[in-house]
Parts: structure tokens; C-alpha cells; sequence
């Protein structure tokens, strides 16, 4: 059976690859926007609360992986608006768009279908577009086809046309086309049941559409009422799917106050400008990917240490690379808020920033129980810029980044009775919680949360296996596209 294997891959690589180019190439350059679900909120929620919510999330998610790494499809998903970013797929015919969550974490594509119901979807971000509406352009994915088998978990073809009602002279003759019976998908705080079809995916501006889409229909979910692109490393996934070789976006600064309605840009392949390979790579900062077995669709990366101020600290062996059972290494997480490492080594890195501020700034511990997050300061205009020592995290291969101040120290500004009419502003990178230290749990040791990602263009090339950053201005990329 093992012998098997190259053939099935190669089978499945063309069942999902009939598209408008070339199925030997790569696509050409994409560029698609990026919303922050912020910009799409009606109601503004207190910045407090919304810092809160994330920090909860970010922290369950990381429990998440840590303890439940196991089983593979669970994961959590959005919890509230601030944390994530959305992008639209225009599917079938008549063409119709929904607005689905970027997600580097997980490896399927799905969609809310109507006749489409949520339980328990009260007082979660709700999709700025409608349920997707069946047509006759989405066809059903055959029972025996290497998809559905991918969908359920590699579960074998001969299994899932049988539960979906072919006969035995069917299933003896390789003969049923039956559709894929409906897959369940459990996340850390939700489920979903969906039927796996596929049509036509065009993607807006781009000029550019794909026959054969494959993704999940869902008309029942638990707690999970906006559909989700999986950009993970999987045959399923979105890049997977469209044989993209390289992807990146670089996230626009935003305020948790205030939306911000500039989007963030999402490159798909190199940019058509970048006839020199090394004039694109300019500047990039490059570290390996880790391979996992056990979980093959994270991207995990190797952090060495990092620099806070003119300190080094060593990060633990946990940090810098995944052991023989899959545990370890640091993964890199569009769906977190915030970055979540190690109890100890958090615990260095921020005695170290406290420190680097020498006492110059006023803690403000009533902010602190309120945001979730800290250490939180009262601070006075852009001074504490001058004040806030610096953040550089250094991976494998001798690569590293230093982020930008605001990304890790965020300013709340002042205003309202909990701070006393004074500026404040808080450190936003997390520690894992009692009973989530290095020796204890599994998966991965540490998350590299999108608001540490802000303003740094992240470069996933899967060809070559390794993730790069690079510092940029996010906002004004959109005038170099």
C-alpha cells in the first residue's frame, strides 16, 4: 500500500488543480485584501473589553493546541471582533461573495450555507455578507474521490461510500458516485457539519478564476457564524489548492479604538515587477520551516532567543525546534491576537522589559485587571517611544526581526474614570498559564500572534520550506502593487 502513496498524491494534485492556467505552473501574482473584522463592526466595543476578549482568545487558543494536539481538527476559532482578518471568495454562478476568516492554522476551506443556522451565535462577530445560496453550478464530491477521504480524516474511500448507501457491487467495482457523506470539523469553542463540494472560485480584481474548488457547504454550525480559509499546509487548503508556491501579507497597523478601513494586503506568488529574484528578496530575513508529522498543516519555526533592549535571552530547547512526538517549536498564527510563549522564558523577557524601563514610567495595575494584558504603564504622549526598550526575535538560520514598538507595546490613550483621565499603555505579549509550562502538555511551545505581526511583511514560501520577515510599511505597500 505504501507504493500507492506518490500515485494518489499525483491523483489528487490534478482533481484539484483544474483551473484557467496551465496545471504544470504556479499562478500568477495575486493580490487580494485583507479587512480586519474592526473595520466591520457596526457597534464599537470599549478598547478594554475588546483587549480582554483577545487576550482570553489568544490564550485559549494556545491551551488549545497545547493539550489537545492529538486530534487535528481541534482548534479554536474567532471569539470576538479585533482579533482576526477576513478576505472575499466570489464562488459558483450566478457569482456570489463571502467574506471568510484567514486562518495559517488550519488546512480545510469552508463556507456558511443557506439555509444556514448557528447555535448559539449570539454575540459573535456575524458575516458583513449572506449565507452562501446552493445552486446548480456546486457539485457534489464523489464519495470515493481522494478529497473526501482527506475531508474525514483519511478515513478510506471503501468506508465513506458505504455509509453514503452504495452497494456492494458498487464498492467492489470502484463504481459508486454517491456524494462524500457530510464531514464533522470540531473546534475548540464550536463545531460545524458541511457537505464537500466544489465550483467555480474567481477572486475579485484579479482577473483570475479556478474550475473545481473544493470546500466545505455548511448549513449547521455551533458557535461559528463566518466561514473560514484554511492557508495551512494541506492538499485542501486555500494556497494548496491554487498551487500557490509562495504567499505573504503584511497587516496594517491597527488601533483597537478605532476601525481602520485601509485593507492589508495578500500577495498570492511574486510579484510580476520582481524579474530579479534577489531585488525581491532584499531585506528578507529567512528561517526554516520545521517538519511535523504530527500536525504537517502548522508552521512551525525554530526562536532561538530574543533581544530585549541590548539583553540576550536564550529561549528554551522547547522553543528551537520540534522533538519525535511533535511537541514543540514555535508556530507562526494569523488566527492569534497575541504571541504566547513559554511561563519561564515569558517570565525573563518581561523582568527584562521592566527593567529597561529603570522605573521611568508609572505602573497602572487598575488597567492591567481590566485589559487582560500587562505590564501596563501611564505614559505621556509618543515619550514613551524614546522609553519602551526594543523587541528583536531571533530564529534559526540566523534570521531575525525587529518588531515595530507599537506592535508590543500598545497605546490606549487616556479618557474615562479607570485610568484616571491619563495615557496608558500596556505590554502585549503573553506567558503561558499555570499548568502550560514548558515540561508539561504538547504541540507546539509558543504562537507568533498577527499583532506582533503588524507593519512586517511575513513570507511563506512553501517551495523552498521557510518563512520570511521583513519590516515594511504596510499601509503605503498598496502604492508599490
Amino acid at each position: 500500500m505504501a507504493s500507492a502513496a506518490p500515485l494518489l498524491l499525483l491523483f489528487l494534485s490534478l482533481l484539484f488543480l483544474v483551473n484557467a492556467f496551465p496545471l504544470s505552473a504556479p499562478p500568477p501574482f495575486l493580490l487580494l485584501p485583507l479587512n480586519h473584522t474592526l473595520s466591520q463592526t457596526q457597534t464599537p466595543q470599549p478598547v478594554h473589553h475588546l483587549l480582554k476578549l483577545s487576550s482570553l482568545r489568544s490564550t485559549a487558543r494556545f491551551r488549545s493546541f497545547r493539550h489537545h494536539h492529538h486530534n487535528r481538527r481541534y482548534r479554536p476559532v474567532p471569539l470576538s471582533p479585533g482579533s482576526d482578518y477576513t478576505l472575499p471568495l466570489t464562488i459558483g454562478h450566478p457569482p456570489q461573495t463571502i467574506q471568510v476568516y484567514l486562518d495559517t492554522g488550519s488546512d480545510v476551506v469552508w463556507m456558511p450555507c443557506a439555509r444556514f443556522e448557528c447555535i448559539l451565535c449570539e454575540g459573535k462577530p456575524r458575516s458583513p455578507s449572506p449565507p452562501l445560496i446552493p445552486t446548480a453550478s456546486l457539485s457534489d464530491i464523489p464519495c470515493a474521490s481522494p478529497a473526501c477521504s482527506t475531508a474525514h480524516s483519511s478515513a478510506h474511500s471503501s468506508d465513506l461510500c458505504a455509509i453514503a448507501g452504495c452497494s456492494l457491487d458498487d464498492l467492489e467495482t470502484s463504481s459508486c458516485q454517491k456524494p462524500c457523506p457530510p464531514f464533522y470539523y470540531a473546534y475548540a469553542d464550536g463545531s460545524l457539519i458541511a457537505r464537500l463540494v466544489s465550483s467555480r472560485l474567481h477572486l475579485q480584481g484579479a482577473g483570475i478564476h479556478f474550475q473545481n474548488f473544493t470546500f466545505g457547504c455548511a448549513h449547521s454550525t455551533l458557535a461559528e457564524p463566518v466561514g473560514v480559509a484554511g492557508f495551512g499546509r494541506g492538499a485542501l487548503s486555500f494556497p494548496g489548492q491554487i498551487a500557490a508556491r509562495r504567499f505573504s501579507y503584511c497587516l496594517v497597523p491597527h488601533r483597537f479604538s478605532s476601525p481602520h478601513h485601509r485593507p492589508s494586503p495578500l500577495l498570492l506568488g511574486r510579484k510580476p515587477s520582481s524579474s530579479d529574484e534577489d531585488e525581491d528578496e532584499a531585506g528578507v530575513s529567512y528561517t526554516p520551516l520545521l517538519p511535523n508529522p504530527r500536525k504537517p498543516y502548522f508552521y512551525y519555526v525554530g526562536l532561538e532567543g530574543a533581544l530585549v533592549g541590548n539583553r540576550w535571552i536564550s529561549a528554551p530547547e522547547s522553543l528551537r525546534g520540534v522533538d519525535s512526538a511533535g511537541n514543540g517549536g514555535l508556530v507562526v498564527d494569523s488566527g492569534t491576537t497575541f504571541t504566547t510563549l513559554p511561563g519561564e522564558f515569558f517570565q525573563r523577557v518581561k523582568a527584562e522589559f521592566v527593567r529597561g524601563l529603570g522605573g521611568s514610567l508609572e505602573r497602572a495595575s487598575d488597567v492591567e485587571e481590566a485589559s487582560g494584558v500587562g505590564p501596563c504603564y501611564y505614559v505621556q504622549g509618543g515619550d514613551w517611544r524614546r522609553t519602551v526598550p526594543g523587541l528583536v526575535l531571533v530564529f534559526r538560520g540566523n534570521a531575525s526581526v525587529e518588531l515595530p514598538k507599537e506592535s508590543y507595546f500598545f497605546d490606549l490613550g487616556g479618557g474615562g474614570a479607570l485610568h484616571r483621565g491619563r495615557a496608558h499603555g500596556c505590554f502585549l505579549v503573553m506567558g503561558a498559564t499555570e499548568g502550560e509550562n514548558d515540561d508539561e502538555g504538547g504541540g507546539p511551545a509558543g504562537l507568533l500572534g498577527n499583532f506582533q505581526q503588524q507593519d512586517v511583511e511575513v513570507i511563506y514560501d512553501l517551495e523552498k520550506r521557510r518563512i520570511g520577515f521583513k519590516r515594511r510599511d504596510c499601509g503605503s505597500m498598496w502604492d508599490s502593487l
